[in-house]
């Protein structure tokens, strides 16, 4: 069987077919981002003559992963940094026939803007392509390249590389059988928040007619002025002027030893706003900014004001998002009273009120277990339910709970969780260190894959849509929908 070939706007690729799949991968959307493009906004693709090889995944952004204790994670991030100049790609898969205008999904990675890429096997959008659609994932600039507002430098260039990929999509996807009048773009954790985020951007206007937010809200962004206590602070532990040239002058090596040191516990850098809330509760220091073209205003009041109406949602969280940090590092069971006061207050200025609403003090109840189920709810929960009561579109909303019984059973449903349910990847998942454990449900990855698949066709769901009334969330595992209570005012939330 010959290998497929796709002749593009920048040159021929030849991928390569197996499974009734045909595969593209590594395929530029913009060009390399070394030199004078580093620092600049994605520049178009160089063009090639004769035929490029598309069978490779090619370079990701640097990073340095990190293990969690007792979890097989490079299903979900990836083997970790794979050098190269050009990384700004894309991978594409396609079903092996000759059908045309099919439904375009585009896959946005999370790991917190500073690790992940297009390429973990949890997120092979082969499974996609099996059932009839175009799936495409993509790599972007991460960390201090991609999210650090150097002064001199544009802002949230991360972002304006997922602008000019979805630019790509939509004024190429039809050579490889897409129809880029129907492109969903989904994501989960800094991918989801990412999305969030270009929902309200008038830049990606357009771009997209659907998006699922796995894991994510458009309430983690920070100011330029407080992310510029990141700039100096990163310019001082690499002794180094707080510009261009200055974070040019870096290896990379070195660059993610500074990231990875003001990205510690015990770093002392302040991120909170004016208000004392951080809005990324220490989880990531790199984050998207508000306040420039991207994002002109913080993203929830942009869609209050209409921003992403046109676009329908279906947005959602694990039910136990937090237990992925707290539990396989025992934090959970070990803090104290004391010190998970101390933790929440660096995040959330009434964090004594807050962790007393969540029981602690109360007898049987242990500290580390409030702090977790706080977190759930500030971090993830409620700041999703406020995305969707400000999103003036056709609005779903879900919640994933099923339970992984790896720790005794205490992972649950944690952050991450629903990846392989979503991609019908399970048998990456699973295991003795696998997230899902050694036997989670294949009925419901096919079911809960289904329904992105049907959302991403023509934008139906078997529930009804979320309204500020009603607050109907849709359990996918009990497949059955329940109103919510009303979201708590403050001190609770910023």
């Amino acid at each position: 069987m010959s290998e497929p070939i796709v002749s593009t706007a920048d040159g021929i690729v030849q991928g390569s077919a197996a499974g009734d799949v045909r595969r593209f991968l590594g395929v530029p959307y913009a060009a390399a981002p070394v030199g004078a493009n580093r620092f600049a906004p994605p520049q178009p693709v160089v063009p090639w003559s004769g035929v490029r090889d598309a069978t490779v995944a090619g370079p990701n952004a640097p990073q340095r992963t990190k293990a969690f204790p007792g979890l097989d994670t490079v299903p979900l991030i990836g083997e970790g940094w794979a050098p190269g100049d050009e990384y700004l790609t894309a991978n594409i898969w396609r079903p092996d026939d000759d059908r045309t205008g099919l439904p375009v999904m585009v896959f946005i990675h999370g790991g917190g803007f500073v690790i992940g890429s297009k390429d973990a096997p949890v997120q092979d959008g082969s499974t996609f392509a099996r059932d009839g659609v175009i799936c495409v994932a993509i790599n972007y600039r991460m960390g201090v390249d991609g999210f650090l507002p150097i002064p001199g430098v544009p802002t949230n260039l991360g972002l304006r590389d997922m602008i000019a990929a979805l630019t790509w999509v939509r004024d190429g996807i039809t050579a490889f059988g897409g129809d880029p009048g129907n492109v969903t773009v989904f994501g989960e954790s800094a991918g989801a928040m990412a999305i969030a985020d270009l929902i309200a951007s008038p830049l990606a206007k357009g771009l997209f007619r659907r998006a699922i937010v796995q894991s994510g809200h458009g309430g983690m962004t920070r100011s330029v002025p407080v992310m510029q206590r990141l700039v100096k602070k990163l310019a001082k532990i690499l002794k180094i002027t707080s510009d261009a040239t200055g974070f040019g002058s870096v290896p990379y090596d070195a660059l993610i030893d500074a990231v990875e040191a003001v990205s510690a516990p015990t770093a002392r850098i302040d991120l909170r706003d004016e208000a004392g809330h951080e809005p990324v509760f220490g989880i990531s220091r790199f984050v998207p900014v508000h306040g420039d073209d991207v994002l002109p205003e913080r993203p929830l009041d942009a869609l209050a004001n209409g921003a992403g109406s046109g676009v329908d949602l279906l947005i959602g969280t694990n039910a136990e998002e937090m237990n992925l940090y707290l539990v396989p590092t025992g934090v959970r069971d070990k803090i104290g009273r004391l010190l998970a006061t101390y933790v929440l207050h660096k995040s959330q200025p009434q964090a004594r009120k807050v962790l007393k609403a969540y029981g602690i003090g109360t007898k049987g109840r242990k500290p580390g277990q409030a702090l977790t189920d706080a977190m759930n709810d500030l971090v993830f929960r409620w700041p999703a339910r406020r995305f969707a009561e400000a999103h003036k579109g056709r609005t779903h909303m879900y919640e994933f709970d099923w339970r992984s019984p790896m720790f005794g059973g205490e992972l649950g449903a944690s952050h991450g969780m629903e990846l392989p349910f979503v991609f019908d990847t399970l048998a990456c998942a699973t295991g003795e260190q696998g997230l899902c454990g050694p036997n989670p449900p294949q009925d419901l990855a096919e079911r809960m894959h289904a329904l992105w698949i049907r959302f991403a066709t023509d934008g139906r769901l078997p529930w009804v849509e979320f309204d500020a009334e009603t607050r109907q969330v849709y359990s996918l595992v009990r497949q059955e929908a329940r109103h919510e209570p009303a979201i708590p005012a403050a001190p609770f939330l910023p």
